[in-house]
């Protein structure tokens, strides 16, 4: 079993449960916090991407204890652009908690556009066309 720290569309405990497959529920995520690192919206895409950056952090969501399997699925939604890391996230009463998160590879930065990713605007404008471009969730 693994924690797996959400920071964009994973955050929606709908949209995880369509990535980790009909076999996994994934629960309700707790709110965690991602210090020295930054959230950026991907261009052109309706998705963000994280990156390390000193001073900053990513306010998310941590899912606990998903099997294997569902790491498995993680991995191929996230694709080539990302790479699973384990990171230490501190959760709303101040303990820490190691997670699995995913983060934008280093040599794609030109990809990313300034500024934080606006979760609102993606829950009020980007949800919805997310996820009917997304078809892939089955062949996961």
């Amino acid at each position: 079993m693994a924690h797996v720290f959400t920071y964009g569309t994973l955050m929606w405990p709908d949209i995880m449960a369509r990535v980790c497959g009909p076999d996994v529920e994934p629960g309700t995520p707790v709110a965690a916090t991602l210090a020295g690192h930054a959230r950026r919206p991907v261009k052109g895409e309706d998705y963000p991407a994280m990156i390390p950056a000193v001073g900053h952090q990513v306010v998310g969501r941590l899912y606990l204890d998903l099997p294997e399997a569902a790491l498995a699925r993680l991995d191929r939604f996230e694709g080539g652009d990302y790479e699973r890391h384990e990171v230490l996230v501190t959760l709303s009463d101040g303990s820490w908690q190691r997670a699995w998160t995913y983060l934008f590879k280093p040599g794609l930065a030109a990809r990313l556009d300034d500024g934080d990713w606006d979760e609102a605007r993606f829950e009020r404008d980007g949800k919805v066309r997310f996820v009917t471009r997304y078809v892939g969730f089955d062949a996961l």
